[in-house]
């Protein structure tokens, strides 16, 4: 499996693509329903929602700091994720047994725990297998498989609201299957190289371990919790397209859109990253962040929503796989497992904040004012980002 495909990215990097494919499928079929099942089904509020969101986001960014350092530490990455996609697999049948609001967010909280887990230690892993000349591709890659599970999940969602007549509960049970294939694969079709070091690993979060986090590094982190909140939880995307008038069976459209724009962007900017200026890349996503938020706060007409939407998606594809892309880069290799679980810590307080005052806008000023807020917001994160000075790497 160590062989390299005709693009010259490692067959194992394929296989993670292919298990988030399957766990993103199983994850985004009961997400792209679950802000309108919590509505209209429990009677939970907006602001319920978004501290649900924001809770279980951050939960899962906040845990990949441990497993990071842990698998620094043990020098193996592929156990820890599997440990982390198993969370995610079990948790899948408790969103159809859910009753209420507090029952809703255990089970995230489960499921994001699971992403915690896994996540740090399989960014780690792609960063040790790929080349380095290709590893902005095999980074995209991997984004873009993820993304196409992303859209595959709502769409199946919509297909099955459709076929079983609004029937939450049902749907919901069917994302336990994609969710059990994506563990298989990684146990059968991901192999992971020999970490070769010297003696017996250090405590990675030890104080002289972290002052090898240079300051490139620090600057990656800052700019990557300014981008988290300028951007809150997706649920707003889909509440905003209902007060449209899109059909309950067809709000997972939203996600669809979205992340299939995601999908198809993430690849190319992936590979563009390995020569383009990163720092003129991410100036692109934030601008494209605050169109899209401009679109949404307009109008929720259904052609201001789609565009809008296109534009986030965008974004999402320019930014994401290049952040991951730029921590590999400026970590320490026996630190990578801590860096990006340092990284997604402070991504996570942001997510928490993003997500609550969103609920709270959204609530208190209605929605418009919501996405005027985050425009100003990656307006602020943009200028700060063009007019401080980065770091030479950049």
């Amino acid at each position: 499996m160590n062989a390299n495909t005709r693009t010259g990215i490692p067959a194992s990097i394929w296989a993670l693509g292919f298990v988030s494919l399957l766990m993103d499928v199983s994850s985004e079929l009961i997400h792209s329903l679950l802000p309108v099942f919590m509505v209209t089904v429990l009677g939970a509020s907006v602001f319920a929602i978004g501290l649900i969101e924001g809770a279980a986001e951050a939960t899962a960014l906040m845990v990949k700091v441990f497993s990071g350092a842990l698998s620094d530490y043990l020098g193996r990455r592929k156990a820890l994720a599997l440990l982390g996609y198993g969370l995610g697999a079990l948790s899948k049948p408790l969103f159809a047994l859910a009753s209420s609001s507090g029952m809703v967010l255990g089970a995230r909280l489960i499921d994001r725990v699971g992403k915690g887990i896994r996540g740090a230690p399989r960014d780690a892993l792609v960063a040790d297998i790929a080349p380095q000349a290709l590893r902005g591709a095999a980074f995209g890659l991997r984004q873009s498989l993820d993304t196409v599970g992303a859209f595959l999940g709502p769409l199946l969602a919509m297909a099955l609201m459709v076929l079983w007549a609004n029937d939450f509960r049902a749907v919901f049970w069917v994302a336990a299957i994609p969710a059990a294939l994506s563990v298989l694969l990684l146990i059968f079709g991901v192999r992971e190289p020999v970490q070769r070091r010297m003696g017996k690993g250090s405590n990675p979060i030890r104080k002289e371990n972290l002052r090898r986090l240079s300051g490139a590094y620090w600057w990656v982190v800052g700019i990557g919790a300014a981008f988290t909140l300028a951007r809150f939880s997706e649920a707003f995307l889909i509440l905003r397209a209902q007060q449209g008038g899109l059909p309950i069976a067809a709000t997972p459209l939203v996600l669809i859109g979205m992340n299939l724009v995601y999908a198809l962007s993430a690849f190319p900017f992936g590979k563009l990253s390995d020569s383009a200026s990163h720092v003129k890349m991410l100036a692109w996503g934030l601008a494209l962040l605050i169109a899209a938020d401009l679109v949404l706060a307009w109008s929720n007409h259904w052609g201001w929503i789609w565009m809008g939407i296109s534009l986030w998606g965008l974004h999402m594809g320019i930014t994401q796989g290049l952040l991951a892309t730029m921590v590999a880069e400026v970590a320490p290799v026996d630190l990578r497992g801590t860096a990006y679980g340092l990284f997604n810590l402070i991504s996570g307080v942001a997510m928490l904040l993003a997500s609550v005052l969103a609920g709270l806008l959204w609530d208190s000023f209605g929605a418009p004012f919501t996405f005027i807020a985050s425009a100003l917001f990656s307006a602020l994160a943009l200028a700060a980002m063009m007019f401080r000075r980065q770091p030479a790497r950049y």
